[in-house]
């Protein structure tokens, strides 16, 4: 082959692998919300030629992480493709476990499977694999390439990583604010401030989170559902999670009256009322005790640990501006999302983003507008965090 071949060559292999890991990704963003504990990992198998004397790559093979975690989408793909595995090439978004758990090693059905080479996004830094897997891999003769679209298989695996590294799951925080940047309205009454496109996303938002938190504040001002109510996934709703450091919350909010079906629980400090949680589990709400930070509320740290515990990797935290800093005071924000509405309703009345989370944003050195756009008549703008 001549150089200029086999640059052409490199060239197409680069293009096929973004292609096919870009695949692998979205079959996984489909699980996301739905795997706990286990991460959503997508898996593409893919045969070197069409079988008509072409050239061109073809897929024999899908999959992703079942609901519960298990299967992992590495099984599911190796079972569709069948024995047109066998000199094949797999894109997973994650390194294959090395591990027994519930069922074998991913990297051992994979070397069964006769697959020639594995195409793997993100080495997983969960002690019990952490390159074990690749290793395995490599010592039965597979060629491992790590690292194709590395940021967007790091951006979609962020809750597992922290979960499995600092023991606390990602954080996406939401607010949404009218154009003279309000965020609620300081009374009784309930402030709706963007359209139904917005109102949308967020419920998408809620389906492929693990979790949804709000503080105390927001249950008493608006008894929310914080359920997903999109036609075909409401059976996607998440945990929702209440931050309640003196066990504030009415048995009688629709989170705790309706938690038979959504599970909810209620974070609290260890000095909270008994009588307090008592009727709050008796309501059907579970009630958990962590610890106080020095203001006597419940410790974010804490809080975030005792749900990466319970096997939460992504929450999506809609509470209102005290919390949004909060969460960016203990340095605990990963994602954020602001809406803003094109209206102005309160001029300076109402309370607005919070000074902290406000600061954050615009610190060059601590998020990056990822994208930004319009939902209908509401502006958007996604930032992530800085690593």
């Amino acid at each position: 082959m001549t150089e200029s071949a086999h640059k052409q060559h490199s060239a197409q292999l680069s293009l096929h692998d973004a292609r096919f890991m870009r695949d692998a990704l979205a079959l996984g963003w489909r699980q996301q919300g739905l795997t706990s504990p286990n991460p959503a990992v997508g898996a593409v198998i893919v045969r070197p030629e069409d079988g008509s004397g072409g050239h061109a790559p073809f897929v024999v093979g899908r999959g992703a992480t079942q609901a519960g975690g298990r299967p992992h989408g590495e099984p599911v793909a190796l079972a569709m493709a069948g024995e047109a595995a066998r000199g094949a090439t797999l894109y997973v978004t994650l390194e294959p476990c090395s591990h027994h758990g519930r069922a074998g090693p991913c990297a051992d059905a994979i070397i069964a499977a006769g697959i020639a080479r594995v195409v793997s996004g993100l080495e997983d830094p969960d002690a019990r694999v952490s390159g074990q897997g690749h290793a395995r891999l490599r010592a039965a003769g597979i060629t491992v390439d790590i690292g194709v679209l590395a940021d967007e298989a790091a951006r979609a695996h962020r809750g597992h990583v922290l979960r499995v590294t600092q023991g606390r799951p990602a954080i996406t925080l939401k607010l949404a604010r009218t154009a003279d940047g309000v965020v609620s309205s300081g009374s009784a009454a309930r402030l709706l401030i963007t359209g139904s496109a917005a109102n949308d996303q967020v419920h998408l938002l809620r389906a492929h989170a693990d979790a949804v938190l709000v503080g105390v504040g927001t249950v008493l001002a608006d008894d929310p559902l914080l359920t997903v109510r999109l036609p075909g996934l409401e059976q996607r709703s998440p945990v929702r999670v209440v931050l309640d450091s003196r066990l504030r919350t009415p048995p009688a909010v629709r989170l705790v009256t309706g938690a038979a079906q959504h599970p909810t629980w209620i974070i609290t400090t260890e000095t909270a009322p008994a009588s307090a949680e008592e009727a709050l589990r008796r309501a059907g709400a579970d009630v958990i005790r962590v610890a106080g930070d020095a203001n006597g509320r419940v410790s974010l740290p804490a809080a975030l640990g005792a749900l990466a515990q319970r096997g939460i990797a992504r929450v999506l935290a809609e509470g209102g501006p005290e919390l949004a800093d909060a969460l960016t005071e203990a340095d605990l924000v990963d994602e954020a999302l602001v809406v803003t509405a094109p209206d102005v309703r309160f001029g300076e009345g109402g309370y607005r983003i919070g000074p902290s989370f406000a600061a954050a944003l615009s610190d060059a050195g601590r998020f990056r507008l990822l994208r930004s756009g319009a939902w209908n008549v509401d502006f958007y703008e996604e930032f992530e965090r800085i690593s």
